[in-house]
């Protein structure tokens, strides 16, 4: 009999906890397999000096794991199957079911009830079953009732009038570790309970037996009378459970019934019976697990503590890159070359500047401002095209930046690898600064819905009409476009938007030159980020290396 290793923690001195291996429940096999799915998810993405060893390595480790301790341990640690075994209308369903507390395998008075074999496993022993006609012949049921390190088997009758039945029995009985033979107390005496435990003897097989329905008048008599046949058969040391009469019976038996069959089980898959596995098998190859897990668990550490360099050499660009683009904005560059230009041709060509102006109020048609909105719309696109441009360039000055520090004299290991060049990263900073001048210049479009406000809390008497001269002469539309004009830093716009509106919206327009100079910055730490982010892997994590050395921990005990 290959027996369980149920629940089993190595204490300090070598010796078995029970409790805190019935608290755990785990296995050598658990802790390996665990170990298998950690070391399979421990990559090494950034190729820096000695990860190509430790790749190797880990490959190796994992070959290890795969094809020789997993399957070994998987063997060693199958759970011990127990069939319970019996001749018709013994009960056996009954018990099986009531060890589990849940009605699993079906009971009933239709003989014979058990037409299929159910094998019950705890669901943490389920992956060290071993293949076979437990497997093939059974339907399996997950359940938290079996005890670790037991497979416990419902089977069907061995006297069964259907030949197919009988086979099956003899057959899961041949694959058996433990056979628990049911009998009753009217039929005890007959061949057939007396033949399998012959032939269990014969065999090798550990045996256990169980008098079901016993009347309490008789118990101690028929105990006695049994205990006397096993010790003629040199079967004295056979664990014998009595399980008394209750009389017509639905479902499950009282949980006190059985228990004394339960604690067995748990003996038999117990602490010391797993503690024997778990010492033979980590003589050998658990034994140098510790050494190959240490070793990967430096290299993911020197992974991470790679990135954390890579991720302060690229967060030390920023605030430089930032400061130069707030710069570039604030001093009005943008507004000047193809802005200046696109003013100076409409102001020659359509006359957008040509407006009168007495005693501080603008004075114009109606029809001429919708022509100068309408040919303001012009340089509104010069406008939206700058400040795009200004967003576009901080990015390129940043990635420039960027280059300069993660690949030249002095780079942190492995800082190429986050340089590598996206052709989708140009048309993404593209889109980026495009929708961001979009957003700005309806910033624009919202400081001239506020003007009459911005007007009313003025302390120039004319204010709201001068407020309201300029929204003719411009149109709403074109008078924004100056506004904006004025924030990016044209000088012509700025002197027009003066003429016509004086102080009036002094403050909001250093408001939108401040927004641009944000978002400029923004853009930065975007770029920024669109660095990182290649870090932002959970191999490159600060806890990377956490689950290997959880399982570092659990094989040091274990060795």
């Amino acid at each position: 009999m290959t027996p369980g290793t149920r629940s089993a923690v190595l204490g300090r001195r070598g010796g078995v906890d029970p409790n805190v291996a019935e608290q755990l429940g785990f296995t050598v096999h658990d802790v390996v397999q665990d170990l298998r799915r950690d070391v399979a998810t421990a990559t090494l993405p950034l190729p820096i000096d000695g990860a190509d060893e430790a790749e190797a390595s880990r490959e190796r480790l994992l070959a290890q794991l795969d094809e020789h301790l997993l399957p070994r341990l998987a063997e060693l640690s199958s759970p011990a199957v127990v069939v319970l075994a019996g001749s018709t209308g013994a009960g056996k369903s009954t018990l099986f079911n009531s060890l589990l507390r849940e009605e699993v395998s079906e009971a009933g008075v239709l003989r014979p009830t058990t037409r299929e074999p159910v094998v019950g496993v705890h669901p943490r022993d389920v992956d060290t079953l071993t293949p076979g006609p437990v497997t093939e012949l059974a339907r399996l049921v997950k359940h938290e009732g079996v005890q670790r390190g037991t497979a416990l088997m419902d089977a069907p009758d061995l006297d069964s009038f259907l030949s197919e039945n009988r086979s099956t029995a003899h057959q899961l009985l041949e694959a058996a570790d433990l056979w628990l033979f049911v009998t009753t107390a009217a039929r005890y005496g007959d061949a057939l309970p007396w033949q399998a435990l012959d032939r269990a003897r014969e065999r090798g097989a550990s045996v256990a037996m169980v008098l079901n329905r016993v009347p309490r008048e008789n118990l101690t008599t028929i105990r006695a009378d049994l205990n006397t046949r096993l010790k003629e058969r040199g079967m004295k040391d056979v664990p014998l459970f009595i399980v008394p009469d209750v009389g017509p019976h639905e479902g499950l038996l009282d949980h006190r019934l059985v228990e004394p069959i339960q604690r067995w089980l748990g003996l038999m898959a117990g602490p010391e019976r797993s503690r024997t596995i778990i010492l033979r098998t980590l003589k050998g190859a658990l034994g140098a697990l510790p050494d190959w897990v240490m070793g990967l668990v430096s290299a993911v550490e020197q992974q991470g503590t790679a990135a954390f360099d890579l991720r302060n050499a690229v967060q030390a660009v920023v605030p430089d890159a930032q400061l130069a683009a707030r710069t570039a904005v604030l001093s009005g560059a943008a507004g000047e070359g193809t802005v200046a230009a696109r003013f100076a041709e409409l102001a020659s060509t359509r006359n957008i500047a040509r407006v009168t102006v007495r005693e501080g109020v603008t004075r114009t048609t109606k029809r001429a401002g919708k022509a100068r909105e309408a040919a303001l719309e012009l340089l509104r696109e010069e406008i939206e095209a700058a400040a795009a441009r200004a967003v576009v360039a901080a990015g390129v000055r940043t990635e420039e930046s960027l280059r300069s520090v993660l690949s030249g004299p002095g780079a942190p290991p492995a800082g190429e690898l986050l340089l590598d060049s996206d052709p989708e990263r140009a048309a993404e900073r593209l889109a980026r600064g495009q929708e961001t001048a979009g957003e700005w210049c309806r910033l624009g479009d919202e400081l001239v819905g506020k003007l009459d406000v911005a007007a009313a809390e003025s302390p120039d008497f004319d204010a709201e009409d001068r407020a309201a001269g300029a929204r003719k002469a411009f149109g709403d539309r074109g008078l924004a476009t100056l506004l904006l004009g004025t924030a990016l830093g044209n000088e012509d716009c700025a002197r027009l938007v003066d003429r016509v509106l004086g102080e009036i919206t002094g403050d909001q327009i250093e408001s939108l030159r401040d927004d641009l100079a944000d978002k400029v910055a923004l853009a930065v730490a975007e770029e920024a980020r669109s660095v990182q982010s290649a870090l932002d892997v959970p191999a490159l994590a600060d806890d990377a290396a956490a689950p290997l050395r959880v399982r570092l921990a659990e094989l040091r005990r274990l060795t």
